[in-house]
């Protein structure tokens, strides 16, 4: 029985020998590792202190400049146009405020009355931000995840469902456009369904960028509309000094937040951030190539993983040494029936090509995950190379421009959205310096207003001057 069995294992070696066409000293590697071509796409090793030199380097580029002023720039471009053309949100002589401003401006008032008013009016905006934004900071520390997601649903729907029906009527009934509430009503039920799955969920890259500056564009309008005026620019002032000190101080909140998040590897509440780079696709399919066609017959069709999770179970299943659990049932099951049918001894030819199409099908598996992982980890570097700004920002920057545009001088209107991008690209260029979250408000804001109240009562005024006066300089 013993020499049986030797024989046997001796025929199996030569058939597998003679199937392999003299490839038994070969071992069975994985091809993404060993061919350059094979499953996985790998990138040619440098030296680590050039690729650090080169990532210095560019860190922070003009195409990076160029995708985060598009951007600012719709949702600037959005709200001055609303401004503009749309009297809702500029008429003010309702005396309708927001609740946390009770001081409300009037024309009896003196000086040291509406300075007082509106500085008071401004504490109190400021203590609620000052709250508001510790109470998020506690809740993420202490990892309370279900109410800060509840708490962003709830303001999500506000925004997309009362402040977007508020803008399609004002904005109907400016451009005198008839409409049915049913029309309206199934408009407003798939634009709020579909912005719920983009800020909270997955959606294509375009369609998520697209909603945060529609929802930024709302509050701004929404500030500009039931903030008083004056209130209003002491806000832009005091909130850009905040910024500042929550994003730099050591024990700022918002730093706080940031080495949280660091320390715990998360994402900083995406629905709140605009981000420049990563795209979360459904599905792929991937084009084999010649050396995968020779081990591989046809097509294989590879979806990628959106979930994290998901991801997660793929890769440890690629770092560990079993092959997939179903494919190998299937080919231990299959290999037994045909070695063991009718005669009950083994076949050479049958054992071999069983064993080949394991190891196929553990190759097939193993490159699959491999390929899996590289695309996350390219996604994770895109992530990290890539700008985000904060859904606050492009609200302030709009609420600022829009006032501008309020006053009806394009002068005014245009000077302060050049100071507004000066500001950001200066802002990038201290994050290109120190590679640090760094506060995106301060710079863009006070250039802003310099800019604003510098064109709006010295330049406009002595152009205006020059003209009526045919002085040509």
């Amino acid at each position: 029985m013993a020499n049986y069995t030797e024989m046997d294992n001796m025929a199996d070696l030569r058939n597998n020998s003679s199937t392999r066409g003299g490839e038994e000293d070969v071992p069975v590697t994985n091809n993404s590792r060993d061919e350059p071509d094979g499953g996985a796409r790998r990138r040619p090793q440098q030296p680590a202190g050039d690729a650090e030199e080169d990532d210095e380097s560019s860190s922070y580029g003009p195409k990076h400049v160029i995708m985060i002023f598009v951007p600012v720039s719709l949702c600037m471009l959005v709200v001055i146009l609303t401004v503009v053309s749309v009297n809702y949100y500029t008429d003010q002589s309702g005396g309708n405020y927001l609740v946390y401003t009770p001081f409300h401006p009037d024309v009896a008032d003196t000086t040291a009355t509406s300075v007082g008013k509106t500085l008071l009016n401004t504490l109190i905006i400021m203590g609620v931000v000052i709250v508001m934004t510790v109470f998020l900071v506690l809740l993420y520390k202490y990892k309370c995840y279900k109410i800060i997601t509840g708490w962003l649903v709830v303001t999500s729907l506000i925004l997309l469902f009362l402040f977007s029906y508020i803008y399609l009527e004002s904005v109907f009934i400016a451009y005198n456009v008839a409409f049915d509430y049913i029309s309206l009503a199934i408009f407003l039920w798939n634009f709020g369904c579909v912005g719920m799955f983009c800020m909270h969920w997955k959606a294509p890259l375009r369609v998520q960028q697209a909603y945060h500056i529609v929802i930024s564009a709302l509050l701004a309008l929404v500030f500009i509309k039931y903030l008083p005026e004056w209130t209003l620019w002491v806000f832009l002032g005091v909130i850009a000094v905040w910024d500042l000190i929550a994003v730099l101080c050591p024990h700022g909140p918002l730093k706080i937040l940031v080495n949280l998040a660091h320390e715990r590897n998360e994402q900083i509440f995406p629905s709140l951030i605009y981000s420049s780079t990563v795209a979360y696709t459904v599905g792929t399919v991937d084009t084999p190539t010649e050396d995968s066609e020779d081990s591989n017959e046809g097509t294989q069709t590879r979806q990628e993983v959106t979930d994290s999770s998901l991801a997660n179970a793929a890769v440890n299943d690629a770092s560990s040494s079993r092959p997939l659990n179903t494919s190998s049932a299937y080919t231990t099951h299959e290999s037994y029936n045909t070695r063991y049918s009718n005669t009950g001894r083994p076949s050479g030819d049958q054992t071999a090509s069983s064993r080949r199409r394991q190891t196929d099908t553990n190759d097939e598996a193993e490159n699959g995950a491999v390929v899996q992982q590289n695309d996350r980890q390219e996604e994770e570097e895109a992530e990290d190379k890539g700008v985000k700004l904060g859904l606050g920002d492009f609200i302030f920057y709009s609420v600022l421009v829009g006032k501008a545009a309020s006053s009806g001088d394009w002068a005014t209107t245009l000077a302060a959205y050049i100071a507004i991008l000066m500001g950001l690209f200066f802002t990038l260029m201290l994050l290109a310096i120190f590679k640090k979250a760094l506060p995106a408000l301060p710079i863009s804001i006070f250039f802003g207003l310099i800019f604003n109240f510098g064109t709006q009562y010295a330049i406009s005024p002595f152009i205006t001057t020059l003209a009526a006066q045919q002085v040509f300089i």
